[in-house]
C-alpha cells in the first residue's frame, strides 16, 4: 500500500527536502518534485533521491509546442524521472509528442522510460473558477472527461485527476489509465488552497491508483507518524 503514496516535496530548502526523505526512511518509495524545487535544486535534488533509491514523479506539467515537449520529456527521462506530467489542455499532438520523447529515450538507451500522466483540471479549480479563468461554462467533470478522451487518443499512460472525477473516469475507461490523485487530506487536515479534496481511503475507493500527499506530511511535527497515519487510514478503513 505504501507504493501508492507519493510524497510531495513542496517545502523550501534542499536540506529540508533531504531530511524529510531520510525521516521517512524506507517507508516512502515515491516523491513528487514540482516546479519550485526543481527550478531551485534540479540535479542536486534528483541525485539525492536517486542515491536513496527513490522513485521520482516529476510534476512540471509540460505545455508547449509539440517538439519542445518531446525534447523536454526525453531530457526528463535522462535525468531519472519515473513518471512525469503534461497538461492535457495542450492537445493531442502535444501529448503524442511527449510519448515520442519517451520512445526516443528508450530507443537510444534500451531502458524503460518514464510514464506520462496528463493533468486534466487542477484541483485548485472548481466550476466557478473554470468559468472565470478558463472561460468554460461547464461542469468540471465534463471537461475532465473530454480531456481524458484526448489523452487516450495520444496514448498517454495515466491521468492526474481529483477523486471526485475518478469514478467517472474508471467507469468510462476501465483500467486503461493509471490515475494519480492530488488534493488528499486526512479528516483533521486543513484544505489549504485545494477545492476538491478527499481522504486517502475515499480516494482509493473512488478508483485512484496513487495519491499525492504534501502538507499533511511535510508540515507535520512528525512526518513519519503522519505518513504511517495515512497508511493506517488506507489499510484499516478501506
Amino acid at each position: 500500500m505504501r507504493n501508492k503514496i507519493i510524497v510531495a516535496l513542496d517545502m523550501r530548502g534542499l536540506d529540508n527536502i533531504v531530511k524529510l526523505v531520510d525521516d521517512l526512511n524506507d517507508k516512502a518509495v515515491w516523491f513528487k518534485l514540482g516546479a519550485v524545487n526543481f527550478t531551485a535544486y534540479s540535479d542536486r535534488v534528483i541525485k539525492a533521491l536517486k542515491e536513496r533509491n527513490k522513485k521520482i514523479f516529476l510534476d512540471l506539467k509540460y505545455h508547449d509546442i509539440p517538439n519542445t515537449v518531446k525534447e523536454a520529456v526525453f531530457s526528463a527521462c535522462e535525468i531519472g524521472a519515473d513518471m512525469l506530467t503534461v497538461h492535457a489542455i495542450g492537445g493531442v499532438d502535444m501529448m503524442s509528442a511527449a510519448k515520442d520523447g519517451v520512445k526516443a529515450y528508450e530507443d537510444k538507451y534500451s531502458k524503460k522510460g518514464a510514464k506520462i500522466l496528463a493533468v486534466t483540471i487542477l484541483t485548485s479549480f472548481n466550476k466557478q473558477t473554470l468559468k472565470r479563468d478558463m472561460f468554460l461554462d461547464r461542469d468540471v467533470e465534463g471537461v475532465v472527461t473530454d480531456l481524458a478522451y484526448n489523452a487516450k487518443k495520444a496514448g498517454i499512460d495515466g491521468l492526474v485527476a481529483s477523486p471526485q472525477e475518478t469514478p467517472v473516469l474508471k467507469k468510462i475507461f476501465g483500467g486503461y489509465f493509471s490515475i494519480v490523485t492530488p488534493g488528499i487530506r486526512l479528516p483533521s487536515s486543513n484544505k489549504d488552497d485545494q477545492k476538491r479534496v478527499m481522504t486517502p481511503c475515499e480516494a482509493l475507493k473512488s478508483g485512484s491508483d496513487y495519491i499525492v500527499v504534501g502538507r499533511p506530511i511535510y508540515a507535520s511535527d512528525n512526518p513519519l507518524r503522519s505518513f504511517e497515519n495515512i497508511l493506517k487510514n488506507m489499510e484499516e478503513v478501506c
